[in-house]
């Protein structure tokens, strides 16, 4: 019998291939066509995967972003539901939601509210911190109902300021801010580096998870997010196991490069991202 996890892993490459992965002139959209390495280690890879399309031409960078974020999101989505009993609770996954609609961010509208009617308050605040995740988990506050199933636990003198209560008004929890890269060039680096930086200054309350999925096929440039000073929980590669095949297959010294990583727990199979999101 097969694993449940083990099957959603296949249907997810099998969607990848599907749309934001392709072939054009024998060579993966997710390469970089002017780096040989990159070329050789990607087609390797999605050879291991299954089989793509052939496109007459490359997909637009940003249109085939925004189809690998919704095969994330429907990968997260479906493994969420499958795991409720490990992770009791009313979860969503969506796209395109900013922080400032849960519960640690509620604080950030108000601010931006009042950046607005200032303009040297938006000179010195900036809109950085105005982000919005390309996929977020949601977990929704409780009834009362459902709190006290099992045992009276809460009652009108208790527990006024909690977010899980629906009770005291509380907005929805982001539970989970995950940054989706097909791949990954400079600019992309630092841009899900401040993204998980605002996260982390700017939130009342529990942090959410801060994850990474990425589909790059060079080392060094997953390097460029996993390494470093932990802003991010962990990155997620695509297919973490056919990449590290295709390493020891074609004798990359990056190689050690990754088993660094995974060794350090900065990067893991996409297989994890569900169960971790669990903790």
């Amino acid at each position: 019998m097969e694993a449940w996890l083990k099957k959603a892993r296949k249907d997810f490459h099998s969607a990848c291939l599907a749309g934001p992965i392709s072939i054009t002139k024998s060579v993966p959209s997710i390469a970089d066509v002017s780096n040989k390495a990159s070329r050789e280690i990607s087609s390797a890879l999605v050879g291991k995967i299954g089989t793509t399309q052939h496109k007459a031409e490359k997909p637009a960078g940003q249109t085939a972003g925004h189809m690998f974020e919704s095969v994330c999101q429907g990968f997260l989505q479906e493994s969420i539901v499958q795991l409720s009993h490990l992770r009791p609770g009313h979860f969503s996954v969506e796209r395109g939601k900013a922080i400032s609609l849960f519960d640690q961010y509620a604080h950030l509208d108000e601010l931006r509210i009042l950046s607005d009617a200032s303009r040297e308050l938006k000179t010195h605040l900036g809109t950085d911190y105005l982000i919005k995740p390309d996929v977020v988990v949601i977990r929704e506050p409780e009834t009362d109902e459902s709190i006290n199933a099992g045992n009276f636990i809460v009652d009108d003198s208790v527990a006024k300021q909690t977010s899980i209560r629906q009770a005291n008004g509380a907005y929805a929890t982001l539970h989970a801010s995950v940054s989706c890269k097909l791949t990954i060039r400079s600019d992309r680096v630092q841009n899900t580096r401040s993204e998980a930086l605002n996260l982390v200054r700017n939130r009342k309350g529990r942090l959410p998870h801060i994850a990474a999925i990425t589909a790059e096929p060079v080392p060094s440039r997953i390097a460029a997010i996993a390494l470093g000073t932990g802003d991010i929980d962990c990155v997620y590669h695509f297919a973490l196991n056919e990449l590290v095949e295709v390493l020891v297959e074609q004798e990359r010294e990056t190689l050690e490069l990754v088993e660094t990583m995974i060794d350090g727990k900065r990067l893991r199979d996409i297989s994890d991202l569900p169960l971790d999101l669990v903790i």
